[in-house]
């Protein structure tokens, strides 16, 4: 009703329509203040790693990656955050979602729109071939739809798979 105040006819004429409006329009983009009968309740979330066992996760990644250096791999991963998510069950935005990417097939996520170049690979995700793609994606795979230019720098690119490893559910063997 504040919105309203500085139109005191359409607030005298509107009165309770607009409170009650206001109260359903919330209601209907899911900010009810009670939950509906029939609705489940959800799932804890499992919480996130602290940062002791991160730096663990780290230490038992493989050489060169137990070396990296997290806090250089986030900063090095905001360029590519504008693209990608990396939580479970995150959204995919321009690019996918890069949560559980380890050992996935190249170009197989569902409800990504990939490249046919991407599609068509032949190749499952590892930190080998990441470290290629990120170093230059357009020459990695011809036809692939990113336009991200690739980090030059072996140190960043070290970094951001450590980084991934550790954020995005990797598991070693």
């Amino acid at each position: 009703m504040s919105r309203l105040s500085s139109f005191p006819s359409i607030r005298r004429a509107a009165g309770p329509a607009i409170v009650m409006a206001g109260a359903l329009g919330l209601a209907a983009c899911g900010q009810s203040a009670s939950p509906a009968a029939d609705s489940a309740p959800e799932a804890p979330k499992a919480p996130a790693p602290t940062e002791a066992e991160k730096l663990a996760m780290l230490a038992a990644l493989p050489a060169p990656y137990n070396d990296g250096d997290l806090e250089n791999g986030r900063r090095a991963f905001a360029r590519c955050r504008s693209c990608h998510t990396i939580t479970p069950g995150g959204p995919n935005m321009t690019g996918p979602n890069l949560y559980g990417v380890f050992g996935s097939k190249a170009g197989a996520r569902e409800k990504y729109s990939y490249s046919h170049a991407m599609r068509t690979a032949d190749f499952a995700w590892d930190a080998e071939t990441l470290d290629h793609w990120l170093q230059n994606p357009r020459t990695f795979l011809p036809g692939n739809k990113m336009s991200f230019a690739g980090l030059p720098d072996a140190t960043d690119r070290r970094d951001v798979i450590a980084f991934l490893k550790v954020e995005t559910g990797f598991k070693s063997e």
